[in-house]
């Protein structure tokens, strides 16, 4: 699907804040509302906006964050994602090029927990080798997270 210039300004007025009326976006965009809504709904409709979420304080998140680097044993990716997905502290796993095949952003309550988490990720049948580099302080973050 095609989208023009006021498609991509709506799209990030909405990844700002995604309750913003209606009135409101067409009033920042200069455009009816009844525009702004016909053009919200086409971009569902044709998957450019796929759906809407819920955005926690940084107060709200787990005290601790990490990243997994991960090295795997060839044809071990199910397997591997398939443990990986059984960890409650694994929010998202990415492949990746390079030296390591996966990544995963991991978050803890407790250094016990994190330490808990890393180890059974490391332990999992077909990890090769692992690195975790635990996150100390955020610098940027245009996620809105």
């Amino acid at each position: 699907m095609q989208t023009d210039d006021m498609d991509q300004r709506l799209v990030s007025l909405l990844r700002e804040n995604a309750r913003r009326p209606v009135a409101e976006l067409a009033r920042h965009l200069g455009l009816a509302r009844t525009t702004v809504q016909a053009r919200i709904e086409r971009l569902e409709a044709t998957g450019v906006i796929t759906g809407y979420t819920l955005k926690s304080s940084a107060a709200s998140r787990p005290p601790l964050q990490a990243t997994v680097l991960m090295s795997i044993e060839p044809r071990s990716g199910p397997e591997v994602l398939a443990r990986l997905r059984s960890l409650p502290g694994v929010e998202v796993v990415h492949t990746t090029s390079g030296r390591f095949d996966l990544l995963a952003q991991v978050v803890a309550q407790s250094t016990t927990e994190l330490d808990q988490t890393i180890d059974h990720i490391a332990e999992a049948r077909g990890v090769r080798s692992s690195e975790s580099l635990i996150h100390l302080a955020t610098k940027l973050d245009r996620t809105g997270q």
